[in-house]
């Protein structure tokens, strides 16, 4: 069974920074490209980071050079360092992945970025 489980996020202050985690079980990790979304009320998810097996990352362009998304294979770990945060940062953000034509997620970690 595919299993993602997000943690940090909380209360930041703008520009402040955090710190996501997501642990996985059930797929053989390292070679699978792991992704974070995100989502406000009423708004489809928006694709913030991905990572791929190799370790090549892509990124939304509202968060380019703020954020970074690394991996740890040894821990099933992938991480979203979130630097110079922003009020329109806040949202739930989600870990994913693709696995056998399906799409596995978690069930998200609330950022809130206010002063």
């Amino acid at each position: 069974q595919v299993y993602l489980r997000e943690r940090g996020g909380g209360l930041v202050q703008p520009g402040g920074s955090s710190r996501l985690s997501c642990a996985t079980s059930g797929i053989n990790f390292k070679i699978h490209t792991m992704r974070w979304y995100r989502q406000t009320p009423g708004a489809q998810r928006e694709l913030v980071a991905s990572i791929t097996s190799n370790g090549t990352t892509d990124y939304g362009d509202s968060v380019k050079g703020r954020f970074t998304i690394s991996r740890d294979n040894g821990r099933n770990t992938v991480f979203l360092q979130m630097n110079n945060l922003k009020p329109e940062d806040t949202a739930v953000y989600y870990c994913n992945v693709r696995y056998k034509t399906r799409e596995f997620w978690g069930q998200g970690t609330q950022v809130t970025v206010f002063a």
